[in-house]
């Protein structure tokens, strides 16, 4: 099981509590200061000198308590505490509280759906336009600029919450995106390593089992070669799918695989393995053999793997020349054979696998018949500048 961390006895404490406290330590401290002041403020008749300060202290701490989990009534909270202090002798009392019901409306429109958040802002400013409407009805004239200018504020908090919203709307949208992209290229990367390490060993087990099917009669010696070949390609094709189902289940903060991916140094032991099934292999080596990146390594290696499987399943023939040319800011594979050649019909996943890696690594790949009769495929892997200059 997996512990999960606790979080911090403190940190479980709502925010309106916090809050709370604050501005029930600060009017307790006036309070002690005056204690006049604290009877009259028990018994509230509205005209005490510190009302608007108690108003606000509790329409901020409810406000705060109602915040993160019903913002309209957050919202109306706020409200109904500048309606309320209208009368006050702070004349400031109601603007500020206004302008907590903005806040409670920005955040609204940040954390919540489009339609909650466009009924939070219309809240204050329905607010606004009865109060406006019952003054001038009332016969009161006044400055009309005002509450114009209180409706914006609700507009720029909602704007400002909004883009908020959006923001991170699209920054979730890219980091989902960016990690079904790497689960694709993963998905596909372990499926080419699968194609390419199993597709080889099951055609030569293939290629074993033909040749001990029909040499059993007239030459048991070959049978029994035929057969440990079949068991000694089985059982390294297991180790290899155990090492990679091993790799994919191992966790981040485990230790990486110890063994290492196979390699163009690996290509004498394929040669003798195709070999030992009937598959002639012409290794040749051109320039100075040197050490490569360990994708460069790898991908020229299983390029030359599935060219030989190709052979042995396509060509008609068991015959193949692999060349391998170290230039100056590349690496050249070339695999020809001269069997019945054809056209690639990118039906099957080798060529493709090829071409993938090739791409992976901003390099040339080429696949078809020869005019001469026979298949070719080359490749040629561009190699970083330090690689290519080190010579």
């Amino acid at each position: 099981m997996i512990a999960t961390r606790r979080p911090l006895p403190l940190k479980r404490v709502p925010p309106g509590v916090w809050v709370a406290a604050f501005w029930s330590t600060l009017i307790l401290v006036r309070a002690l200061q005056r204690p006049d002041e604290l009877q009259r403020l028990l018994r509230y008749d509205g005209n005490i000198e510190d009302a608007p300060l108690l108003v606000t202290a509790i329409v901020t701490s409810l406000g705060t308590l109602l915040l993160f989990r019903a913002p309209l009534a957050a919202v109306s909270v706020a409200l109904a505490g500048a309606v309320f202090s209208l009368g006050m002798p702070v004349r400031e009392t109601p603007f500020v509280l206004f302008l907590l019901a903005d806040a409670a409306v920005c955040h609204t429109a940040a954390t919540r759906s489009r339609r909650v958040s466009t009924l939070a802002a219309v809240l204050p400013v329905g607010v606004l336009a009865g109060y406006t409407l019952w003054r001038l009805a009332q016969g009161y004239f006044f400055n009309l600029a005002v509450p114009a200018t209180l409706a914006s504020t609700v507009v720029i908090a909602w704007l400002i919450g909004n883009t908020v919203h959006q923001n991170r709307a699209h920054a979730q949208t890219v980091r989902t995106q960016a990690t079904q992209q790497a689960i694709t290229a993963e998905r596909l990367r372990i499926a080419r390593e699968l194609h390419d390490m199993v597709a080889h060993n099951i055609g030569i087990i293939t290629i074993q089992a033909g040749i001990g099917s029909r040499v059993m009669d007239t030459q048991p010696t070959e049978t029994r070669k035929a057969l440990d070949a079949i068991e000694a390609t089985g059982r390294e094709t297991l180790a290899d799918l155990r090492r990679m189902l091993g790799a994919l289940r191992r966790s981040d903060q485990e230790s990486a695989p110890l063994d290492p991916p196979p390699g163009l140094a690996a290509l004498d032991q394929l040669v003798g393995k195709n070999a030992a099934a009937g598959v002639r292999v012409a290794l040749r080596w051109e320039g100075d053999r040197r050490d490569l990146p360990s994708d460069v390594d790898l991908a020229a290696f299983r390029i030359v793997q599935e060219a030989v499987t190709n052979v042995v399943r396509h060509s008609g023939i068991r015959d193949c020349t692999v060349t391998v040319a170290y230039e100056c800011d590349e690496l050249a594979v070339d695999i020809v054979d001269l069997g019945c050649g054809g056209t690639p019909t990118g039906s099957g996943f080798g060529l493709a696998g090829m071409r993938e890696r090739v791409s992976l690594l901003h390099g040339e790949f080429s696949a078809g018949p020869r005019p001469e009769g026979g298949f070719r495929i080359a490749a040629r892997l561009p190699l970083p500048r330090p690689m290519a200059a080190g010579r």
